[in-house]
């Protein structure tokens, strides 16, 4: 093993990933902390992590976007590196910047790759200079009339986009001229509401895309690799929900080719570390979207597809170290689904749900992996994104991986907030989705898919069989041990 110029490794982020992260660093034989806010101090990530720092804030989410109270944690515990894992600080150059002026390694890209990339303006300039396909666009100017005549010279349909965030906010789609500037006006609204950032810009929206990333890792040292495609066009509100890898809509010289596009832009961009660079693709050509300068929700599709460790290799390149792997290294073994579980009620447009976990048991079958972030007795609010955990399976073939998260989906047991696990299961079991013929508006167009419970039997038998159990009342009241409760979680 390398040897690495630190031991500790702090992690400026909370639930799922943090517990995600220490998995590997223990792995790896290095400490672990974790800032957390008042509302996290009983969870399973804070009770895992070596040493814990509490941190506060105006907002629990003010708390973990403080880079100076983070910087002071990690000095504090004597942290050697900073992992900020995905969210909050993970794409702002200037808390990576600080890191690194703070004599801490910053285990991600490197604040000139996040403020070129990470920048949707700054890395569609970049791309489109470089040769590489992008949508036609209108990029917004200091002139206002510029932008919107320039917009409305690419035609409708048009999606207006944020420069910066994510998650489907701040953007509109187009159909009718006449409302272009009304949807700017909107658009600018949100984003400088969400990402203190009113830049927009406007691209071409292709109708029924799909929705297809490529995984990259890169070092100091000009070398980058592909770890294959994902495939995540099952979103709603531009929200990814299920993501799947390999991609079903690519033929292998398709792959070939939108993969090593992803590489060369990663190496003209002399990216270092894990990035992920989001393509549109309409069934005969694909065009660069964005780059997410950051560890994916997503990421563990590609890691059961190739049996590599992602944050291993984040922490191993970090420090001028160069790759661990070559291209031939990576070889594609079956096939990988996700589905996210949010605290959320579908038959009612998606409501936020809350409440506290009476019951919690996952799945435990073979190559099936649970990434969750809760335990049984936690309250859920809405103080934090919805997602509660992540349902990843592997199997031979995209049919027999469909028909193991769908069962995963009805195994699942999780009493005393409303989840979206039937929603997810009547989704794995659709003819659409399993012919593959899915886009990014699949979802909107099947919106029964939203709407009543999924017949399952031995759900109903699990959730009744829970409730009449003495133990399970008491747990109303009661946290049961930390690992007990943690379940069947896989690294």
């Amino acid at each position: 093993m390398r040897k690495l110029p630190f031991d500790t490794v702090l992690i400026a982020n909370r639930g799922e990933i943090a517990i995600r992260i220490i998995k590997t660093l223990r792995e790896l034989e290095l400490r672990s902390a974790i800032v957390y806010h008042d509302l996290d101090a009983g969870t399973p990530a804070v009770s895992m992590a070596d040493v814990a720092i509490p941190i506060s804030g105006r907002t629990p989410v003010a708390a973990y976007l403080d880079s100076a109270q983070i910087i002071a944690a990690a000095h504090e515990v004597n942290a050697g590196a900073i992992h900020p894992g995905y969210g909050f600080l993970s794409e702002n150059a200037e808390f990576a910047r600080k890191v690194l002026e703070a004599g801490i390694v910053f285990i991600g890209p490197t604040p000139e790759n996040i403020e070129l990339m990470g920048d949707k303006i700054r890395a569609r300039k970049f791309v489109q200079r470089n040769g590489f396909p992008v949508a036609p666009s209108a990029i917004e100017e200091d002139d206002p009339a510029t932008f919107i005549s320039r917009a409305r010279s690419i035609g409708a349909p048009l999606l207006v986009k944020p420069s910066a965030g994510g998650g489907g906010k701040g953007m509109r789609i187009v159909r009718d001229l006449d409302a272009l500037e009304h949807a700017i006006v909107q658009a600018r609204s949100e984003a400088q509401r969400y990402f203190g950032d009113a830049r927009l810009y406007v691209e071409r929206y292709v109708e029924k895309p799909r929705h297809i990333e490529v995984q990259v890792l890169g070092d100091s040292f000009g070398n980058v690799i592909h770890l294959f495609e994902r495939e995540c066009s099952v979103q709603r509100r531009f929200q990814k929900v299920i993501e799947e890898a390999p991609s079903p809509a690519l033929s292998p010289q398709l792959r070939k080719k939108i993969c090593e596009t992803a590489v060369d832009i990663a190496r003209a961009a002399n990216y270092r570390n894990a990035g992920t660079v989001e393509f549109i693709f309409d069934g005969s050509g694909f065009y660069f979207l964005e780059m997410n300068t950051r560890l994916q929700v997503e990421h563990p599709v590609t890691e059961m597809i190739t049996g590599i460790d992602l944050v291993a290799e984040q922490v191993y390149v970090t420090g001028s170290h160069e790759l661990r792997l070559s291209q031939s290294d990576i070889v594609l073994a079956g096939h990988a689904i996700e589905a996210r579980v949010y605290a959320e009620a579908p038959a009612r447009g998606f409501a936020p749900t809350t409440g506290k976990v009476l019951v919690l048991d996952y799945p435990g079958s073979p190559g099936v992996r649970i990434d969750s972030g809760i335990l049984q007795g936690q309250q859920i609010t809405t103080a934090f994104d919805s997602m509660l955990a992540k349902v990843i399976v592997h199997s031979p073939t995209r049919t027999e991986a469909a028909l193991k998260a769908e069962r995963a989906m009805q195994e699942l047991v999780l009493l005393g907030c409303e989840t979206n696990t039937s929603f997810l299961a009547r989704v794995l079991a659709d003819e659409q989705f399993l012919s593959g013929q899915v886009h990014t508006g699949y979802l909107d167009e099947n919106p029964h898919l939203a709407a009543g419970e999924f017949a399952s039997d031995l759900t109903a038998f699990l959730a009744a069989a829970a409730l009449l159990t003495r133990p399970v009342r008491d747990s109303a009241d009661a946290v049961p041990e930390l690992h007990a409760s943690l379940g069947s979680w896989r690294n």
